[in-house]
């Protein structure tokens, strides 16, 4: 498959779908409005809330209720990316080659968007009118499991030593927790919730569980590769200056060579989690691909 047609469809359908779901600029007060739809709509892969629809179409096709899921994640990764811009935080201008949030509304503003957006994804989660004949049980399932892959237990302990860590010397131990948790849980709650949205059995929703779990490490390890290439100092301009703040990454621990390794590795082993689903997971397999292909 024409992996990079794929994104595009399904970018195109959450942009929709998320126009839908946000209120209008035009609604009171204004300024809250414009700036959740300037942060949403300023780019951006969609990666995760494409990974909760390729989920769901790994186990079954069935995608009526997928689509309020998968914004809602969206929703809670570009509130933490407004936080994570913010002067006390990594203090980036920039964010996707626009100005960040706090540098076009204000620091206060940008706070509060963060908090409207995170509000927000779990009020389109839990109205059961987003939903085609919602079933309760597993609706709280997976509102529970966003809150914690989203919480102090997930995206935002690993922000929390993430912070910590800075300019300090540690184990690669801690480095691996920073990307498992800040990066990784929300990658693999996106495949689980699509994967159980869909009707998914025990065994393949473990399965794809694995699968975000690497794929999650990956991307991750491939950013840091990014960060450190020679020739990516526009990366800084642009909302990535790692090397700057003196964040640990694993081609500090590792090396360039040993951290393209590494990411191999992950990729081949998320991939191998897939083989029992046959074409249905195609587009889950040209994603894990499609990460890898980002460092060369």
């Amino acid at each position: 498959m024409e992996i990079r047609t794929y994104l595009e469809e399904k970018r195109t359908v959450i942009d929709e779908a998320l126009d839908r779901y946000l209120p209008s600029e035009g609604e009171y007060p204004p300024q809250i409005y414009r700036a959740m739809r300037y942060s949403i709509f300023a780019g951006g892969k969609r990666l995760r809330p494409i990974l909760v629809i390729a989920g769901a179409e790994a186990v079954g096709d069935r995608k009526e209720n997928v689509l309020p899921v998968a914004c809602a994640i969206e929703l809670i990764h570009t509130y933490s990316l407004i936080h994570d811009d913010l002067p006390s935080m990594d203090n980036d201008d920039y964010r996707r080659g626009k100005a960040s949030s706090h540098k076009v509304f204000g620091e206060a503003l940008a706070i509060l968007t963060g908090d409207a957006l995170l509000t927000e994804a779990f009020q389109l989660l839990s109205n059961k009118k987003n939903f085609i004949d919602p079933d309760p049980h597993q609706l709280i399932e997976i509102i529970h499991e966003i809150a914690l892959s989203t919480g102090h237990a997930g995206m935002i302990g690993g922000q929390v030593v993430d912070i910590d860590s800075e300019g300090k010397e540690v184990e690669i131990s801690t480095l691996e927790y920073i990307h498992t948790h800040k990066t990784g849980t929300m990658i693999t709650v996106s495949v689980r919730t699509g994967a159980k949205l869909g009707g998914g059995s025990s065994e393949e929703i473990e399965l794809l569980t694995k699968y975000g779990e690497k794929i999650g490490l990956a991307f991750q390890v491939i950013d840091d590769i990014l960060d450190a290439q020679e020739g990516r100092e526009n990366r800084e301009e642009k909302g990535g200056g790692d090397l700057k703040k003196r964040k640990i990454t694993y081609p500090a621990f590792l090396g360039m060579k040993r951290s393209r390794k590494k990411a191999a590795e992950l990729i081949g082993e998320a991939t191998s989690f897939l083989k029992s689903f046959g074409q249905r997971a195609e587009p889950l397999r040209e994603i894990a691909r499609y990460i890898k292909e980002q460092e060369q």
